[in-house]
């Protein structure tokens, strides 16, 4: 029994000398430092409020050749929204066309004569909207809002004219009212803060972990160690060990940045998020140690990671739903670690989620936790030992 005692606490204290020696390279390398501490929080702020695909203020040209009391109250419906902002108004297409072309409106707004003469006798008119769709999504979201404004005017002309009180009658309507859950306001910032800050952490810990080992052997000190009586467990410990600190520390700090900073709600559990990093950062240091035991300089380990990190993020569903994928995508998209963590920090943030919600994520993590770390174990070999 003193025996096993020994030899534990002789491993633990091995172990806390390979930690510290990181720990020590780590704060000593001084170019490192703003890299780890400081340009991921700069990165969480700037994507969050960058990476959005709201449409805050859509300018349209207008062309009105109904000129009338009624069209008149349609174009200011459509300014007083503050979602559309007239940036110009003529009575001939071409000039339509052109403010499209040469980039001054995103949207054209055609009220055709007798407009108002229609919706007075039939109940009903029509109206043209000539949208820029050289970005589909937003040609979309510019569709949904005009398509909103109008059906809103078209609901409250009752009210407006009274003349006009039986047009329910005319032409009934379907009054739809839908309500939003989770996020009931539609803020684009909640749904990719979390997302986002899965991203920044994955790429430290990636980034870090895959030149760490590589660099050693550039140095030289990995031929040192090798012929110490270091053994391969004790090893990979002090090497992981501190840079997935690093990152649970890196995820508080963007969890307090989005919280505070953001406003993102969270309707779950803290415990449920550090549990999950705690198995996902193994997944990307697994990785990171994998790429480092196979490259021969920290330049080759580098342009690796980045290559894999640019395939995790666009199939992680941070900017496109994974649904709109191709179907051969969307199983690809199983293998990806930052999918499964994405999707459990939208869930325990945005929804509640607990443990027994996330079960297929988090049962992915760990198996691929445990696929990488043996494959990245079993790669690294001691000359020694």
């Amino acid at each position: 029994m003193t025996d096993w005692a020994d030899k534990i606490r002789g491993s633990l204290t091995v172990v806390g000398h390979l930690l510290r020696k990181e720990f020590l390279q780590i704060f000593r390398n001084r170019g490192m430092l703003p890299i780890i501490f400081i340009m991921p929080f700069i990165q969480l702020v700037i994507l969050s409020n960058a990476a959005t695909f709201d449409v805050p203020e859509v300018r349209f040209h207008l062309q009105d050749f109904d000129r009338s009391a009624l069209s008149d109250r349609l174009v200011k419906r459509f300014t007083s929204t503050g979602y559309f902002k007239m940036t110009g108004e003529s009575f001939q297409q071409k000039s339509g066309i052109d403010a499209l072309v040469a980039g001054n409106s995103e949207m054209v707004l055609v009220i055709p004569e007798d407009f108002e003469h229609e919706m007075m006798t039939g109940g009903h008119a029509r109206i043209q909207l000539l949208i820029d769709a050289e970005d589909g999504f937003t040609a979309g979201v510019i569709r949904g809002y005009a398509n909103e404004i109008a059906s809103s005017f078209y609901r409250d002309l009752p009210a407006l004219l009274p003349q006009m009180a039986g047009l329910a009658e005319v032409s009934p309507v379907i009054d739809i009212r839908s309500r939003g859950w989770y996020n009931p306001e539609l803020i684009y910032t909640d749904y990719m803060v979390p997302g986002v800050l899965v991203v920044l952490v994955t790429l430290i810990g990636l980034f870090l972990s895959g030149m760490n080992v590589v660099r050693e052997r550039e140095i030289g000190t990995i031929d040192q160690i090798n012929v110490t009586p270091i053994r391969r467990w004790q090893f990979i410990t002090g090497k992981l060990v501190p840079f997935w600190i690093i990152g649970l520390g890196e995820l508080t700090v963007g969890l307090i940045i989005a919280r505070i900073g953001f406003h993102v709600p969270m309707l779950g559990n803290y415990g449920v998020i550090y549990l999950v990093a705690a198995i996902y950062m193994l997944v990307v240091l697994g990785m990171g140690l994998l790429i480092s035991t196979i490259t021969e300089s920290q330049q080759q380990a580098m342009f690796i990671a980045w290559f894999f990190m640019v395939i995790f993020t666009l199939l992680s569903g941070l900017f496109t739903p994974i649904e709109s994928m191709p179907h051969w995508a969307q199983n690809l998209t199983m293998a990806n670690p930052v999918r499964h963590f994405v999707d459990i920090m939208r869930r325990v943030m945005l929804k509640g989620a607990g443990i027994r919600n996330i079960t297929t994520p988090l049962f992915m993590l760990v198996l691929q936790a445990i696929i990488l770390l043996s494959f990245a174990i079993n790669r690294y070999r001691k000359v020694s030992a």
